[in-house]
């Protein structure tokens, strides 16, 4: 026992009035090792709840990251303490340094702040399916800083949290559960109407993933300059993919017109030559 003492005693470094012994840092390493485990158990936890309880993944996911940062914290505090660094000491002899710190890094505040915002607020959740900026993407990940995102071409990208909270974001996955879009389509002028709005609305309810339950619709929404304009509306739950949905829908669409003879224009310009009659 008194040789254990010894070795923990036994002195790694010494500055001035304070030494840093072997104690000390055993100490440090089995907090830091403590806050892991504590961490794992709480994850565990949580995903056990969430699916026994059907809780929400996003919910689940920012309440962990909350609880994360929070003991981190508190760790990192006793730590510097069991080391002989005090807290309120640093933080008085750096406050110049912390100032100029503050300025140089103040986007990266910002965007810490905004990250905490959204954990705490749940306005974006994991598994979200947002429009910033005009770029779809879904998330997978919200950090202190950053969040991680994957776009409709499977890029993984990281998105400041301050973009998130100060851009104009719709948040797709807050709507109900089915979702109405549309798609634009001009026929050529002396088609018949009835058939075009028939066909196009065959198109969408021949799709698999278009929701049938009375609401796609068809309507004749402008006279064009060469065009008749109509505009196909459809719901469908999924959000994320709806560009390849759209896609196949216009491929029925140019098909079922070509079975039945109705054409779809392009834009003419007729020019008028006039003949100068003085020469």
């Amino acid at each position: 026992m008194e040789r254990i003492d010894e070795i923990l005693n036994i002195k790694l470094f010494s500055y001035q009035d304070h030494t840093l012994t072997v104690f000390e840092v055993v100490s440090v390493v089995l907090l830091f090792v403590a806050t892991k485990v504590l961490l794992w158990l709480i994850k565990k936890a949580l995903e056990r709840e969430a699916r026994v309880h059907h809780l929400d993944k996003g919910n689940s996911f920012a309440l962990f990251q909350i609880i994360k940062y929070f003991l981190w914290v508190v760790s990192i505090i006793f730590m510097l303490e069991i080391i002989g660094i005090k807290i309120s000491v640093l933080l008085a002899g750096s406050a110049a340094l912390l100032v100029g710190i503050g300025l140089g890094l103040q986007q990266t505040f910002n965007d810490i702040l905004s990250g905490v915002i959204l954990l705490f607020e749940k306005s974006v959740k994991v598994g979200d399916i947002l429009d910033i900026d005009g770029e779809v993407v879904v998330i997978q990940e919200i950090g202190l800083r950053t969040s991680v995102a994957k776009t409709r071409m499977d890029i993984v990208i990281l998105i400041p949290n301050s973009t998130i909270t100060t851009s104009k974001v719709i948040n797709w996955s807050n709507q109900s559960r089915k979702t109405t879009f549309k798609i634009h389509v001009g026929v050529a002028y002396g088609s018949n109407v009835a058939l075009v709005m028939d066909l196009m609305k065959q198109a969408a309810r021949n799709h698999k993933e278009v929701v049938d339950d009375g609401t796609v619709d068809v309507r004749l929404s402008n006279f064009g300059n060469s065009s008749l304009d109509f505009t196909l509306l459809f719901a469908s739950v999924n959000i994320f993919e709806i560009e390849r949905i759209k896609s196949d829908i216009r491929i029925s669409i140019e098909k079922l017109f070509n079975e039945n003879k109705v054409s779809i224009p392009f834009p003419q310009l007729d020019l008028h030559v006039k003949s100068d009659i003085t020469k």
